[in-house]
């Protein structure tokens, strides 16, 4: 019955003025019909965030691992820098044997860091770049193409392809003069 008036008011069938009218159910009905419709705003704008929340979490966590193994590859570098030590040893030592080993543990190394999106910092022949490259010595040159250029590198640096881990140590060709 109650909500047979509902819809009657609602269609102007039943006038809601005058003494013991609808007047004071009907602004009762507009202010339920308020309540609900900000109940409603409050409800999509509460999914919303939890949503947002949820995306923000989850780039947090990606780039939480990224650092975290980044910081751990980081670790391994002077592993890696000694074996580079290690094979400077002339071939024709007596160590030849220990050598070749040394060799195939610096390839497997290199190739689980190039699994990682690790890679090595080109330097010799390249120009020479400040967020790439450690300037630690510079040398004169004759030529001016090789003004700017890396001339040896003296220890290598390696990268992400969101950031540098190590700049590498780098002697820069400069003119006289």
């Amino acid at each position: 019955m109650q909500d047979e008036n509902l819809e009657k008011i609602e269609n102007g069938e039943i006038e809601t003025d005058g003494p013991g009218g609808f007047d004071t159910q009907d602004s009762e009905i507009e202010v339920l019909k308020a309540e609900i419709e900000s109940l409603k705003n409050q409800l999509a704008t509460a999914r919303a965030d939890l949503y947002n929340f949820r995306q923000r979490t989850e780039r947090e966590r990606v780039k939480s691992r990224k650092l975290i193994t980044e910081d751990k590859i980081f670790e391994f570098l002077p592993v890696l820098d000694n074996l580079d030590r290690a094979l400077c040893v002339p071939e024709t030592s007596p160590a030849k044997d220990v050598l070749v080993g040394v060799r195939m543990v610096q390839r497997q190394f290199l190739s689980v860091l190039e699994s990682s999106d690790v890679t090595i910092i080109p330097t010799v022949g390249h120009p020479f770049d400040p967020l790439l490259h450690e300037a630690i010595e510079t040398e004169f040159v004759d030529m001016p193409d090789q003004n700017g250029f890396i001339l040896n590198e003296l220890m290598r640096g390696y990268r992400t392809p969101e950031r540098v881990l190590r700049a590498a140590q780098v002697r820069v060709g400069r003119l006289r003069g």
